[in-house]
């Protein structure tokens, strides 16, 4: 529903700005941006990152957890990365099944156990098992779109031209909203998706694993511990990390690609007694 959301919102902006042109355009051009970072995410983020492939000799304990998870999740196990980097933090990327990496920090590796851990890497490749990469490209490539079309009504603006609006001098309000609220609509909309794929991958990461308690136990000392993985000049991975120190509270979880982290927990808690309750 919100990626519907978000495409009927393109469609109206892209006839109020530019018309069917316009809407191609745009789309076109937020398309081959998104698709090429979808294609060569892995790549960046892992360089971006300093990550260090490992094999099960170099470390043993992540491997072997990365390995159990993939043979129970029933998919190719995935290349395992160490991230040198002392805040806990774990993510996960590639294009599908076949190409996929998984990847933990230094920090994470001495901070959780290995039940913990083993959650950890659970919720990574409950990601890649979702097709999270997939989806999250083409979100952005809809918001994109928008951001492109307001820019275009924006410059229209100010040379003079409206694109399909020139012929409708009543239409300023409509132009004005998809020229400052449109743009911000299609973020939320797009940070609310990521937010409800963060709850799915803890769901089936936790059914993966086995270990829902361990998921939670492993997110609380994340989200406590004093040192934090620096984003700050990194935004665009914010939202492929397990933890995200960007996020906020109250009315800015609106802004955030992670949904409240005491919210998690709650419902990874619930999973126990749901499980347990239709044991009985």
């Amino acid at each position: 529903m919100m990626m519907l959301g978000l495409m009927l919102l393109f469609m109206w902006v892209g006839y109020l700005v530019g018309g069917q042109n316009g809407m191609i355009m745009a789309f076109v051009i937020a398309a081959v941006m998104n698709f090429f970072a979808y294609w060569f995410s892995d790549k960046m983020v892992l360089r971006m990152y300093r990550a260090r492939e490992i094999s099960e000799a170099d470390h043993p304990r992540l491997y072997r957890i990365a390995k159990r998870v993939a043979t129970q999740a029933m998919i190719p196990i995935p290349r395992v990365y160490i991230v040198p980097s002392k805040a806990p933090n774990a993510f996960a990327t590639g294009r599908n099944v076949e190409h996929a990496a998984v990847a933990a920090t230094e920090g994470l590796l001495e901070l959780l156990n290995d039940d913990e851990l083993e959650g950890v890497i659970g919720h990574e490749i409950a990601h890649i098992m979702n097709k999270d990469m997939l989806v999250g490209t083409i979100a952005a490539t809809f918001a994109g779109a928008v951001g492109i079309l307001a820019s275009m009504a924006r410059w229209g603006a100010i040379f003079g031209g409206y694109g399909r609006s020139d012929n409708r001098s009543n239409n300023a309000i409509g132009l004005l909203i998809a020229v400052i609220v449109a743009p911000i609509a299609a973020m939320l909309i797009q940070m609310a998706i990521s937010r409800q794929r963060e709850y799915k991958a803890d769901r089936i990461g936790a059914k993966v694993s086995g270990k829902p308690l361990a998921l939670a136990a492993a997110l609380k000392k994340i989200h406590t511990a004093p040192i934090r993985l620096n984003l700050d000049d990194r935004p665009a991975t914010a939202h492929l990390m397990i933890a995200n120190p960007l996020s906020g509270k109250g009315f800015t979880t609106l802004f955030s690609t992670h949904p409240p982290v005491e919210k998690r927990i709650e419902l990874l808690q619930k999973m126990v007694y749901e499980t347990a309750y239709n044991t009985y």
